[in-house]
């Protein structure tokens, strides 16, 4: 699968403001960046730095007035796509160091307090197959709903309020899985299927000894993601963070297949 992609971004900024920018699809093995291109306004810095577990780039600027951005990529995704059911557990004294840090609870996915939810609803999988049911009750259990979430919304205000947007359900299949006591981290992606098109926000699970995919919307596919960048949760992940005042004049994503 090959994914057609174009963001384009329009801030507005008064003051000189230090922006750090995650928008263009990491080169990893798992995706090939067959042709891309970005464009942003003249600003006083520029610089790329690594991203999260150096998936993906991120690029600090300094601007002042506005900032205009327009990336396109073509993405060719070669992942290993795997029935999630059929994955085996992990056992935590088998896990590769780099997953050990998605065990833990972090900002917006308290894990610790919902240990005994988990063992009580999914206690009769495994893996792979709890994996799957903690989707699906997911699914079954929330309405996706813009607008009845904030930037302070966290899993367990989701979990009260069964209402949220991408960002939002990623954050409780993130928190069920660790309170699994499998790793889990949040992914931004470009999905094809996602309505309204935006960024889109998954979680991603370690079992059978590999990464996947998960999107508890049910909107996207694992074969039709391209994985920006990765993180503890969304505060890893943001597209665009400013040190300062920001307005938005507007913003677009489109991915199409290629």
């Amino acid at each position: 699968m090959s994914l057609s992609i174009h963001a384009s971004l329009d801030y507005w900024f008064e003051q000189p403001t230090d922006v750090l920018l995650q928008i263009e699809a990491a080169a990893i093995p798992e995706q090939v960046i067959d042709a891309a291109h970005i464009d942003i306004t003249p600003t006083e810095h520029f610089a790329r730095v690594a991203s999260h577990d150096m998936i993906g780039e991120r690029i600090w600027m300094r601007v002042q007035g506005q900032l205009l951005v327009d990336y396109r990529a073509t993405v060719r995704i070669e992942r290993v796509l795997d029935n999630c059911l059929n994955l085996p557990l992990v056992a935590p004294h088998q896990l590769p160091g780099e997953t050990v840090q998605y065990l833990w609870s972090s900002r917006y996915c308290p894990s610790d307090q919902f240990e005994t939810f988990v063992a009580t609803e999914f206690g009769g999988t495994e893996g792979g197959a709890k994996i799957v049911a903690m989707r699906d009750w997911i699914a079954g259990h929330f309405a996706y709903v813009p607008g009845v979430s904030t930037s302070e919304t966290t899993a367990l205000d989701t979990f009260v309020k069964r209402q949220g947007v991408c960002r939002d359900y990623a954050h409780v299949m993130i928190t069920f899985a660790r309170a699994a006591g499998i790793p889990a981290r949040i992914a931004s992606v470009y999905a094809l299927g996602v309505e309204p098109p935006d960024f889109h926000a998954v979680a991603e699970v370690f079992v059978g000894g590999e990464w996947h995919l998960v999107d508890a919307t049910g909107m996207a596919k694992e074969r039709d993601m391209a994985k920006i960048g990765i993180g503890r949760d969304a505060a890893d992940v943001a597209f665009l963070t400013a040190f300062g005042t920001a307005v938005m004049n507007s913003q677009s994503v489109e991915v199409t297949a290629a």
